[in-house]
C-alpha cells in the first residue's frame, strides 16, 4: 500500500556560513543558520519520507540539543530515514521536492543535487523531483532572509 509524507521546512540566510542545499555547495553570500550543515531541502525530504511511514519528525531522531549532529551532512538524515523505510519491509516509491528561495540561482544545482538526494535514498535519480521557484520578493524569503523547502514523499509498504 502506497503512503504518502509531506515535509517544510525552512533556515534564516546568515553571513558566515556556506550554503548547502540538497547537498551541494551553492555558491552565494550567505549559507543556512542551522545545527547541522542546515541544508532545508534535505531536512524537509527527510521528514516526508519519515511522515509517509507514521515516524516522528527529524528533530526526534536528530535533535538540535545533540552535540553529534553539529555541523553534520544532511545526508546521514535521508540515509536514516531511507533505513526505517527498509526496516518496515517498504521501499521509497519517489519524492518531489521545491525549494523557495529569491537568491540564489537554483536551477544549474538541481541535477547535482537530485543525484545527491537519490544516492542517499537509495533511489534512482528520476524518481527524485526538485523544483524551485521565488516568492516574487515577498515576505522573509522575497527579502532574502531566508529559504524554504517543501516535499511529498511516496513510500510502499507491505499491509
Amino acid at each position: 500500500m502506497v503512503h504518502v509524507g509531506i515535509g517544510y521546512d525552512v533556515h534564516a540566510l546568515v553571513a558566515g556560513r556556506k550554503l548547502v542545499l540538497g547537498g551541494v555547495d551553492v555558491p552565494h553570500a550567505k549559507g543556512l543558520d542551522g545545527h547541522s550543515d542546515a541544508d532545508a531541502l534535505m531536512h524537509a525530504i527527510t521528514d516526508a519520507v519519515l511522515g509517509a511511514i507514521g515516524e516522528v519528525d527529524i528533530g526526534h531522531f536528530f535533535p538540535n540539543t545533540d552535540h553529534r549532529w553539529h555541523g553534520v551532512q544532511s545526508r546521514i538524515f535521508l540515509e536514516e530515514a531511507a533505513k526505517q523505510v527498509r526496516a518496515r519491509g517498504g521501499r521509497i516509491v519517489n519524492i518531489d521536492a521545491s525549494l523557495m528561495a529569491e537568491a540564489p540561482k537554483i536551477y544549474p544545482h538541481i541535477q547535482q543535487m537530485k543525484a545527491n538526494i537519490a544516492t542517499a535514498l537509495g533511489l534512482d535519480p528520476k524518481k527524485v523531483g526538485v523544483k524551485a521557484t521565488t516568492n516574487e520578493r515577498m515576505g522573509f524569503i522575497g527579502r532574502e532572509e531566508g529559504i524554504a523547502a517543501m516535499a511529498v514523499a511516496s513510500v510502499d509498504l507491505p499491509e
